[in-house]
């Protein structure tokens, strides 16, 4: 129950925010005066399965699609731990069309090296890797990411270490 009272506070908190930054943006000249990114600035995001993008991150991702920025999305996990992956696919497709993530900006990972399996612990090496190969190749300059001390799970423990933050 706190793990849920505490993620309803992060969201809004973060909904605040965005919606602070929002409004400032709309008296400053420029986006550089609102220390905003540039229009296109490209994005992404990085969530270990689906359901985290909008869980953690939507009010975010709508505010940086209505800015006019390129939003793309790494995910890590088809979510298939309830064998359920391809069902979870979908729903992460659908989900990044409200956000406006096109599908061709969405990639998921589907491998054994990361299973959605909270026992399994991921290779951190591996992550920070997979994170910046995307990174380089898509040209990203703004990243992402759900990296809670509170939470055990997979990607949210592998990428204190990856250095994305």
């Amino acid at each position: 129950m706190e793990v849920e009272a505490l993620l309803c506070v992060v969201v809004a908190v973060l909904a605040c925010g965005l919606l602070w930054v929002w409004d400032s943006a709309g008296r400053m000249e420029t986006p550089r005066q609102a220390g905003l990114l540039e229009v296109g600035s490209r994005a992404l995001l990085v969530i270990a399965h689906p359901d985290d993008e909008a869980m953690f991150f939507a009010p975010t991702v709508l505010g940086l699609v209505r800015l006019k920025h390129q939003v793309s999305l790494l995910c890590f996990s088809a979510g298939n731990y309830y064998n359920q992956g391809e069902i979870r696919k979908k729903e992460l497709l659908q989900s990044c069309d409200v956000l406006g993530i096109p599908s061709s900006c969405v990639m998921i990972i589907d491998n054994r090296d990361f299973p959605d399996n909270p026992g399994v612990q991921w290779d951190t090496e591996l992550v920070a890797s997979v994170l910046l190969q995307h990174i380089e190749v898509n040209d990203i300059n703004l990243g992402l990411a759900s990296a809670s001390n509170t939470c055990t799970h997979d990607l949210q423990v592998a990428l204190p270490s990856s250095d994305f933050l």
